[in-house]
């Protein structure tokens, strides 16, 4: 398709990306501030994506920030129940029920070349598909022992390749990763 699907995302030591009621409120502590970390490599990444997919959930918890943090970026919520778009993101954030492949295909027709793909949920969903291509992910030193898993059960086995392992000081270990799909590993 000529579409690339990345992750990047932070989850808890023990594996899970917000508490069970979606709540990320641990990821912004303060002793997490690592200044000579800046954005973890975020902005980057973010100056690389042209549309970013996700899950209603995840866009019902970012509706619920102080502001919006993908500014002009085109935002795709998969959802099978049509949450409301606020009137000042109607312009960008459209909704779409349909399965991974079909969102991908739509928007590789558009012209979409880079997709970030965000919501515990959804990321689940493209791995199952065999969508995802890189995952960016980031360790708080932290065990919440109970929440929203970032993988839970995909149903499959997947190699994944590293690619890069950033620490800081505060304890956050970042690990980049490509996803080896059947066609890789035959090659």
């Amino acid at each position: 398709m000529g579409i690339k699907c990345s992750v990047y995302i932070a989850a808890s030591v023990d594996g899970f990306i917000a508490r069970p009621d979606g709540d990320v409120d641990w990821l912004h502590r303060p002793e997490y501030s690592a200044p000579e970390a800046g954005d973890y490599g975020y902005e980057e990444f973010i100056a690389s994506i042209d549309t970013l997919v996700m899950g209603r959930n995840s866009f019902e918890k970012v509706l619920s920030f102080s502001e919006w943090p993908y500014g002009e970026m085109p935002v795709v919520v998969l959802s099978s129940s049509g949450p409301v778009i606020p009137k000042e993101l109607q312009d960008r954030v459209t909704v779409q029920n349909a399965a991974p492949e079909e969102v991908v295909s739509r928007l590789s027709a558009l012209g979409r070349r880079h997709l970030y793909i965000d919501g515990g949920i959804t990321i689940q969903r493209f791995l199952r598909m065999g969508l995802i291509d890189e995952m960016t992910i980031t360790r708080i030193p932290i065990l919440l022992g109970d929440g929203i898993p970032l993988f839970g059960a995909i149903g499959t086995e997947l190699q994944l390749e590293h690619i890069a392992t950033n620490s800081y000081e505060n304890g956050f270990v970042q690990n980049r990763y490509r996803v080896i799909g059947d066609n890789d590993a035959q090659e």
